[in-house]
């Protein structure tokens, strides 16, 4: 197998990489977010926010098909206040658990101190136990911060992660 990971190019299709969080947010969410908002999610609902300046995105391909996909930028939250943010990391539900999300991961914290991080922080779903085992053993240690959000009426608490280094 060919994996490329890179940032994300003018040519790469915008819907293409939606469909990434839409496929990954109906697997990963499961049990978690409302099914009804789940069943909910429109075709492209990311596609325009994946260029949203000042955010980064970095796309993995295997043998030239997108499968996974992920954001960042300085943090936007106050208490994460200098720190490199992880915005998002998304894969096809089929490409998850065979280490493409590590090589992912790995080049995206390195663009991020190449940027100037020292810190870096991540929100994750305090139900999501698959993210924060993968984000653990990539080193990240769970901080005490979190908020809490509103989906479907099901209050969901996100809590902050962080890597230090």
């Amino acid at each position: 197998m060919n994996v490329e990971i890179r940032y994300i190019a003018p040519e790469d299709d915008r819907l293409e990489i939606s469909n990434i969080y839409e496929e990954s947010w109906k697997h990963a969410y499961k049990g978690i977010v409302p099914q009804e908002y789940l069943d909910s999610i429109p075709k492209g609902r990311w596609a325009t926010r994946i260029d949203a300046p000042p955010w980064k995105t970095m796309v993995c391909l295997v043998d030239g098909k997108l499968v996974g996909t992920s954001s960042f930028t300085e943090s936007r939250f106050k208490c994460f206040e200098g720190y490199g943010e992880i915005i998002s990391i998304y894969f096809l539900p089929e490409y998850t658990g065979k280490g493409y999300g590590k090589l992912l991961i790995q080049k995206v914290i390195k663009e991020l101190k190449n940027c100037g991080f020292k810190k870096l922080s991540l929100w994750v779903l305090e139900e999501n136990m698959n993210a924060r085992r993968f984000y653990e053993k990539m080193g990240f240690v769970l901080s005490p911060e979190f908020m809490d959000d509103q989906i479907c009426g099901k209050t969901l608490r996100e809590i902050g992660y962080v890597l230090e280094n």
